[in-house]
């Protein structure tokens, strides 16, 4: 979202070098940013033209996320570094093998960093699905069908298309806590998305140095 690139962007200085209607690419000297939007498809077209066109050493998702406080003491602005991705409204009754990728969690390569921080570091899973969860019912079934501790809108869908270019091994998502994904959601989210996304930005900056 803009919300949360606007705060990535004075970080490293960063310049607009190309605009889609819906799609921003911002550049340094070492660093690329694209802004998708949100959504599956927009983060897969973003990842799609970034793949094409770019020759990266790291690929790294960021932004924040819903808590659904399965197995963990997480707390809001707590930061995720994830290592399982599954999409939970996907939907199909056949047990084809050739359809695994659809239907599968994709694992992420493990991933280590030395932290001192004022906020908690968790290593979990998170569901991806084409809509904002503010619903207990809702957060119920995740947690008690997928066992994921975070839910977003975007995850699984870069974590696919890096995977189609055969880059899984360089991906990483960092995903910050910015409500519980219930009734008080939007008004958590948007009360809690900057220091959240500060707390992000602090585990790409270690990441990055």
């Amino acid at each position: 979202m803009p919300q949360e690139a606007d705060l990535i962007i004075p970080t490293y200085n960063l310049k607009l070098i190309k605009s889609y209607p819906h799609i921003k690419f911002y550049q340094n000297n070492n660093i690329l940013l694209v802004v998708t939007g949100i959504w599956k498809i927009q983060a897969s077209i973003g990842t799609s033209l970034m793949l094409q066109n770019y020759s990266l050493e790291k690929i790294i998702n960021i932004g924040i996320a819903g808590n659904t406080w399965l197995e963990t003491k997480s707390q809001v602005w707590d930061v995720f570094l994830v290592n399982k991705v599954l999409q939970h409204d996907g939907y199909l009754p056949f047990e084809w093998n050739h359809l695994d990728y659809f239907k599968k969690p994709i694992t992420l390569p493990d991933f280590n960093i030395k932290w001192n921080f004022d906020f908690n570091i968790f290593k979990w899973t998170c569901a991806t699905w084409d809509q904002f969860i503010a619903d207990e019912n809702k957060i119920s079934q995740i947690k008690q069908t997928y066992q994921a501790h975070l839910v977003d809108m975007e995850a699984f869908a870069v974590a696919s298309t890096v995977r189609e270019f055969n880059q899984l091994d360089k991906l990483i998502i960092i995903k910050a806590v910015s409500d519980w994904a219930n009734q008080q959601a939007l008004t958590d989210h948007e009360k809690n998305l900057e220091i959240a996304m500060k707390n992000s930005i602090k585990v790409l900056s270690t990441i990055l140095n």
